[in-house]
């Protein structure tokens, strides 16, 4: 396994007195990829928030490649574009046209040359099969189409690690094939990746681990076939079984 990028220890998340994730620990290698699965509520996405620092947290520690992730860190910036993250809800400027949402960030925060960025822009649409919507405003796009240009406008800040939180859950079947592919050939990539994510047969395909998170922990952790067809837990064999369906024929 190769060296380790990001490391979590002992992270616990509180909204007053409602703790979502207590204890929680873990490290990513470089060029892994994680899938956390668990019930709705049970704080996959405030997980997601924590490791960028969109949420502060109230114990433990959060490590990019040995630098602390915080909140309150002066070079707060800085860090955050080296965690990219793709949200359910896009998240694109609805004034804006597709190619000046991409480049909006790296010549703005990262003052990076407007027209290197741009031809790197095109280079990513033309591969996710969007350069003829590079004139088009978020409104003329489907929720697929929308959802890609997100996930080209991260990859164009070079972050270190992706944060991929439910990209999928508002898009009709045939939008979240379009959007599974394009992640799927970042992992062949070996880009390093966390997903939050409900589609389990993605999970299996793309997973060099699957976490199950539930009750604030990280309850069952393995490779996608151990977890899967293996399951250690009585909850989260209870939690696969929602997923079966028998014949009512």
């Amino acid at each position: 396994m190769n060296e380790s990028i990001l490391s979590v220890e002992h992270l616990t998340k509180r909204y007053g007195e409602n703790t979502i994730l207590e204890d929680v620990s873990f490290s990513v290698a470089r060029g892994e990829v994680i899938v956390i699965v668990g019930p709705s509520g049970c704080g996959k996405s405030t997980l997601l928030r924590c490791l960028n620092a969109l949420e502060p947290i109230q114990g433990g520690e959060i490590r990019l490649d040995g630098e602390t992730v915080d909140s309150g860190a002066k070079d707060l910036t800085r860090l955050r574009q080296r965690i990219g993250m793709v949200f359910q809800s896009y998240e694109l400027f609805p004034h804006m046209s597709v190619l000046n949402n991409i480049l909006i960030a790296p010549v703005q925060v990262q003052k990076r040359d407007r027209e290197e960025v741009k031809a790197e822009a095109l280079e990513l649409l033309e591969r996710v099969g969007l350069s003829a919507k590079k004139d088009a405003y978020p409104r003329e796009l489907s929720g697929g189409q929308k959802q890609r240009v997100a996930i080209v406008r991260a990859l164009c800040m070079h972050p270190e690690v992706l944060l991929f939180d439910e990209v999928t859950a508002a898009l009709d079947p045939e939008m979240v094939r379009e959007v599974l592919d394009v992640i799927l050939d970042l992992a062949r990539e070996g880009k390093t990746m966390l997903i939050v994510t409900h589609e389990m047969s993605f999970a299996r395909a793309i997973a060099d681990r699957v976490f199950f998170l539930d009750n604030g922990g990280i309850v069952e952790q393995g490779k996608p076939a151990d977890f899967f067809d293996h399951p250690q837990t009585e909850r989260a064999r209870q939690f696969l079984r929602t997923f079966e369906f028998e014949s009512v024929k």
